[in-house]
């Protein structure tokens, strides 16, 4: 049977939440969302008043809700959309949203076997959909998160994953400094490499699974080291993103 084509749902803005000075989450309530899977996405359109529309699409933050759907978006210069979502949008605001979109870079909770996480900046949202997904069913996987970016300032949902590592059921968090790191951090700045990926204690058996997300050079590069440190290519789920018009 065909694929049903997926139609433009409206969703109304709801909640707000400053993840950095240039990106904040959105709660949205989208009335008949049929629901998604922690690492999935959606695409957005926004209408003007001379009806000219813009459509970007945004991973899922959020792990499945009802009709509750997050969207942590980063401000982009000179886009069209993200500006708005970013710095203008208020609550009672609506939008339209179509998905879910994606099947293959999804976590499940009844997949077994151990999951490593690598995310290079903005690409922390998918994979914080699965992390968001395994605290709540209580699932007993072990979790491993290498988060790679800049400077502390630009790290999202610092607080609630310093929470969720500090639960000791499973999930390591790290946060892998490239261009400046807090006084007292014991590695150096630099882009992640084998030693990064060493210390996270999943070797590279058959069972252990590895979602990597961010900007097309940073996905390219930490697949190649995975599969020079042994893992399974086949086992190895990709999403990228480069630049767009925001």
């Amino acid at each position: 049977m065909a694929a049903q084509p997926m139609h433009w749902l409206p969703a109304k803005a709801e909640d707000f939440r400053e993840e950095t000075a240039t990106t904040r989450t959105i709660v949205f309530d989208a009335s008949g969302w049929s629901g998604h899977l922690a690492g999935q996405h959606v695409d957005v359109r926004l209408t003007a008043e001379d009806g000219y529309q813009a459509e970007r699409s945004y991973s899922i933050a959020s792990p499945p809700d009802g009709q509750r759907v997050e969207l942590t978006v980063q401000r982009v210069r000179d886009g069209e959309v993200s500006p708005y979502l970013v710095g203008e949008m208020r609550a009672g605001d609506e939008v339209e949203l179509r998905g879910p979109v994606g099947g293959w870079f999804v976590w499940r909770p009844e997949e077994s076997g151990p999951v490593l996480l690598i995310a290079g900046g903005s690409g922390i949202v998918p994979l914080m959909a699965m992390v968001r997904q395994r605290a709540r069913v209580g699932s007993p996987t072990a979790f491993a998160l290498l988060y790679s970016v800049r400077s502390p300032d630009e790290v999202f949902y610092a607080e609630e994953l310093s929470r969720l590592s500090g639960q000791g059921d499973g999930l390591n968090v790290s946060l892998l400094y490239t261009r400046s790191a807090p006084e007292g951090t014991s590695r150096p700045v630099g882009r992640i490499g084998p030693d990064d990926v060493m210390g996270v204690n999943l070797p590279p058996r058959s069972d252990v699974r590895a979602y990597v997300c961010g900007p097309t050079a940073f996905v390219e590069a930490v697949a190649g080291l995975l599969v020079a440190q042994g893992y399974d290519q086949s086992a190895i789920r990709t999403e990228r993103f480069g630049p767009t018009g925001g």
